[in-house]
């Protein structure tokens, strides 16, 4: 049950993050195809079970944020609210070089959310 959760998980998470990255790349280039329905559901649906099996995975493994012992998770958790922020900001934004830099910044984030996940470790090098 673990096995088959978690590598859920790990799927949406490269699927939200291979969208988001294709999405930004429309935007950019202001193509018409990010007014497509499916474009704008999509991220959301995946995002919602994203997160409901980021919070079966806690269920099931005992892990819990705001503890000692998940100061790992919690730390992922912030990292993952400063993702979504700056992922809101790279699209709401009117400034290319603003969007440019929120999309970086929320990539940067994403990947300490993933090392934090690897490593256990709170701190940058694990």
């Amino acid at each position: 049950m673990y096995m088959a959760l978690k590598h859920t998980h790990l799927l949406l998470i490269v699927l939200s993050a291979v969208l988001f990255i294709f999405r930004f790349g429309l935007k950019v280039t202001d193509s018409p195809l990010l007014q497509k329905r499916a474009l704008k559901i999509a991220p959301h649906a995946i995002d919602t079970f994203l997160l409901l099996s980021g919070v079966a995975l806690v269920m099931l493994t005992g892990f819990m944020p705001f503890t000692p012992a998940g100061e790992w998770l919690t730390t992922k958790l912030s990292c993952v609210l400063a993702y979504i922020a700056l992922g809101v900001f790279a699209f709401r934004s009117h400034s290319r070089l603003f969007q440019t830099f929120c999309f970086l910044g929320a990539m940067g984030w994403l990947v300490m959310a993933y090392n934090i996940a690897v490593t256990k470790s709170t701190t940058l090098f694990g």
